[in-house]
């Protein structure tokens, strides 16, 4: 019984034996996973148009109060309240009559100081008067004359007169008040409006970006040198008339950071207004290699700066950070990162890291917008 048993046992052992050789000898073969799609957009540099969105508001080209220059009551208005009226064109008659009565008595007393300054020059020739005398005799002809004329001047400003030409608007005193120099009020205000003002404000970070891709070459100025500004109104229609930038202001407005910039609009038929709300387009330069980049294919590391995937040569995910500038569209407009021929993933991007081998194709989640120059 014992024998059998041991039998038995090294039966067992040979054939557990036999099997863990067997088991050892065959050589597994698991299937190796292919590489990962992912869709790509091939870039290419462009023509773009470097334009700038800003609020703004018009501002009358000129803008003159009447003012009286004499004291006296208002005989007449002689202008249509919002009509155009010409520069030196009367507005007011003040009432003259003690102005031309000052005027006649300066100009009698003119009369005898001509007078006695001219008998007093033949006098002292022949010495009858002395020089102190015909000095004195000459400096009251001078007096009556500067006095003769400040009256003849009192007498015109009765006449109140446009300072500019342009759109006069509601007159503040009618016929009968009484004016004085140094009133607070004026009568009436014109405005010259064609052209017209555009005052918009620029955030101070975004000139400093423009002047310095100006300065690096990356932007072109356009082609009459000045940068072109379009408007859209407050309800949404575009402005027909092109602008012009006409400066910066040389101080920033502490409160936001910002600066106000001029543009100049031909207005010939007034549809601009002072003070109405607009939207300006500015366009700053053109930059004839840039690089537009999809904005499925652009993401934010943990630190949140920007970051693309793009494929190399050797079909691998490369990752690049990237100094992203502002939306076009439904791009972004990249300074550094990305160059044109880079291969851009925007499809499978969660699929994938950077060293990974993958599999091209066309992208399919990639509709294109085209920039202003297009």
């Amino acid at each position: 019984m014992v024998l059998f048993c041991r039998r038995l046992y090294g039966f067992y052992a040979l054939a557990f034996s036999a099997l863990m050789l067997t088991g050892c000898g065959q050589e597994t073969n698991p299937k190796e996973m292919p590489p990962v799609k992912v869709g790509v957009v091939t870039l290419k540099a462009e023509v773009y148009e470097n334009t700038m969105e800003l609020p703004g508001r018009t501002s009358a080209y000129r803008t003159a109060e009447v003012r009286p220059q004499v004291g006296g009551i208002i005989l007449e208005r002689l202008f249509e309240e919002g009509s155009l009226v010409e520069a030196n064109q009367s507005l007011y008659q003040i009432d003259s009559a003690t102005y031309e009565a000052a005027l006649k008595s300066a100009k009698a007393t003119l009369a005898l100081a001509e007078s006695k300054e001219k008998r007093y020059k033949d006098l002292v020739e022949n010495q009858a008067v002395s020089k102190l005398e015909y000095e004195q005799a000459n400096a009251a002809l001078l007096e009556a004359q500067a006095k003769y004329d400040m009256a003849k001047i009192d007498l015109e400003y009765t006449k109140v007169r446009a300072p500019i030409s342009g759109r006069i608007g509601r007159s503040r005193v009618s016929e009968g008040a009484l004016v004085s120099v140094n009133q607070a009020a004026e009568l009436a205000t014109i405005k010259q409006l064609d052209p017209i003002y555009v005052d918009v404000t620029q955030p101070v970070r975004q000139l400093l970006k423009s002047r310095r891709a100006h300065e690096q070459g990356r932007l072109q100025k356009v082609s009459d040198g000045s940068a072109k500004v379009q408007l859209t109104l407050e309800e949404g229609t575009e402005y027909p008339l092109t602008g012009a930038l006409k400066f910066n202001e040389v101080n920033v407005d502490e409160g936001t950071a910002s600066v106000t910039l001029r543009a100049i609009f031909p207005n010939p038929d007034e549809n601009l207004l002072p003070g109405l709300f607009v939207h300006a387009r500015l366009v700053g330069g053109v930059d004839n290699d840039a690089i537009l980049a999809p904005q499925q294919g652009i993401t934010r590391n943990f630190r949140g700066d920007p970051v693309a995937y793009v494929v190399n040569a050797d079909n691998q995910v490369e990752q690049r950070d990237l100094d992203a500038v502002q939306t076009v569209g439904n791009r972004w407009l990249i300074n550094s990162g990305l160059q044109a021929g880079d291969q851009l993933i925007t499809e499978g991007l969660q699929h994938i890291k950077p060293g990974m081998q993958v599999e091209v194709q066309a992208a399919a989640n990639v509709t294109l917008t085209k920039t202003s120059l297009e």
